[in-house]
């Protein structure tokens, strides 16, 4: 009961982070579960998505409710992205349990990589909103994401969300929901994958139930947050959390084994990274806040200033 205590806050957390980000549901739930348990990682990966069917399912509909969906868009990505899922399932099924637990950790590592990297330093564009996505970007990024979602346990929203936001042409709200909607697909397709190559051996269905009652709380919880907490600084704390948990893995005994002397070393580099990452954000989320408050008070200023002048007497 208290493993499937910490599992289901597992879930909880992992869908708090990606309706928050639109990113990192499965690989902070795969991560921490390749931690916590001796599933084999395409086990993790079948139980994770398991579990997605309906953290996605109602993450989804919390979005449609807040109005962060576009439905052509979850139509174009999500069924090439349900094909790519399905692929990638079928693929780390069959690879040796030896071979898989190092490459989804480096897989998720990377992935931490790119979500610290991504939100500690990088904008949002939005020079072409409202221009129309099309297949011949959205079908290969599709494919791509789900394949890479089902090998490494996660990475359609690390994949997904930063390339419709470097595209501009939807907004941020719309890119998290439209991305954390059409999940739902990739998971579907993911999980009958994994159920057709493993036939259901080492999958894990309690933790799937306990991970998808903690998400299932969570999700209408993190369609609020989206509109309300800083993402950037939520981005930098996961991405340190991912980087570090993977690492462990990678130099630990199923990795490069490496002895407890340079572990150390490497993960103390790892947290001053972090923390260093952190602050950063919090100075640029502060800078941008008082440049758009100061922005705000001048566009006030010269609207009551023109409307002074077209009232006053000739």
């Amino acid at each position: 009961m208290p493993t499937l205590l910490v599992v289901a806050f597992v879930g909880l957390f992992s869908q708090l982070v990606d309706g928050s980000l639109g990113m990192a549901f499965g690989v902070t739930a795969t991560t921490f579960l390749l931690a916590l348990t001796t599933l084999s990682p395409a086990a993790v990966s079948a139980t994770v998505h398991l579990a997605e069917i309906g953290t996605s399912l109602v993450s989804g509909f919390s979005h449609w409710r807040f109005g962060n969906v576009d439905w052509k868009v979850v139509a174009k990505i999500g069924i090439p992205g349900g094909i790519g899922a399905y692929l990638g399932a079928t693929f780390v099924s069959n690879l040796p349990t030896d071979v898989a637990k190092p490459l989804m950790a480096t897989i998720l590592l990377l992935l931490g990589i790119y979500v610290l990297v991504r939100f500690t330093f990088r904008g949002i564009n939005t020079t072409n909103l409202g221009k129309p996505l099309r297949h011949r970007f959205l079908t290969p990024l599709g494919v791509f994401g789900g394949f890479i979602d089902a090998t490494g346990g996660g990475g359609w929203g690390p994949v997904g969300t930063p390339a419709l936001l470097a595209s501009g042409r939807m907004e941020p709200r719309k890119v998290i929901g439209t991305i954390d909607t059409s999940e739902f697909i990739i998971a579907v397709a993911a999980s009958i994958g994994f159920l057709t190559n493993l036939s259901g051996e080492g999958i894990n269905f309690g933790y799937a139930a306990a991970i998808l009652v903690g998400g299932v709380i969570a999700a209408p919880i993190a369609a609020f947050l989206v509109r309300h907490f800083p993402p950037r600084l939520l981005g930098a704390s996961v991405g340190g959390l991912i980087i570090l948990t993977n690492t462990r893995t990678i130099i630990g005994k199923d990795g490069f084994a490496l002895d407890t002397g340079a572990r150390w070393v490497i993960y103390s580099i790892i947290i001053a990274v972090w923390v260093g990452a952190f602050i950063y954000s919090l100075i640029q989320y502060r800078r941008d806040t008082a440049a758009e408050s100061a922005e705000a008070i001048r566009e006030l200023a010269e609207r009551n200033e023109r409307e002074a002048l077209a009232t006053a007497p000739a």
